[in-house]
């Protein structure tokens, strides 16, 4: 499939912080609205099922916990779509800021952000470790090859989408979830045609 193929939909949600099961029934009616579009992905904000910012949520070992349930509980409903959703992903002593890539009914893979804001109304690096090793994975959805990350990740020259793109990823899907702010959209359309046109 050529990638004027691919169908995509954007699921421009506004989770609740800490309400995961509402936040997920919210997703999965999503998921069901895309289906009946007939798209090939559907994508939400990042840390969606948490509600952005967690924030000290994420000191708690049963939120983190509850949040991967609520992420498979999306990633069940992946069956004929791909979704790509943000969630905290627990490792270990660690957190990450994460993505997480399902079709199939599962979740196939996670990209854990690797620049972490530490400014203004963002306190990330408080929170989260950075994502690091290898180059992110690139995913074939509905035969084109995508690559995933998060937010800030999108917004350096030779980061991940350079490495996605050298990979073969032919279309990328960078997640969100800051806050609106006046010039905003012009400053980010900027920057990402300079992105687009970088790789």
């Amino acid at each position: 499939m050529s990638m004027s193929g691919l169908r995509i939909a954007l699921a421009q949600i506004n989770p609740t912080v800490g309400d995961l099961n509402g936040n997920a029934a919210l997703m999965l009616d999503c998921v069901e609205r895309a289906k009946a579009a007939r798209a090939d992905l559907v994508a939400f904000p990042e840390l969606a099922i948490t509600g952005y910012p967690p924030e000290d949520l994420l000191l708690k070992p049963q939120f983190l916990d509850e949040t991967r349930q609520a992420m498979e509980r999306v990633a069940r409903a992946s069956s004929g779509i791909a979704v790509i959703a943000g969630f905290a992903e627990s490792a270990g002593s660690k957190v990450y800021n994460a993505a997480a890539v399902a079709y199939g009914g599962e979740i196939a893979g996670t990209y854990r952000k690797r620049y972490l804001p530490n400014y203004g109304v963002f306190d990330e690096d408080r929170y989260f470790d950075s994502g690091e090793g290898p180059p992110p994975p690139v995913h074939v959805i509905a035969g084109a090859p995508v690559g995933v990350n998060i937010c800030e990740d999108i917004w350096y020259p030779a980061g991940p989408a350079a490495a996605q793109r050298a990979m073969g990823a032919e279309a990328i899907i960078n997640i969100n979830g800051s806050p609106f702010s006046v010039g905003k959209r012009r400053f980010r359309e900027k920057m990402l045609a300079t992105r687009a046109a970088d790789n």
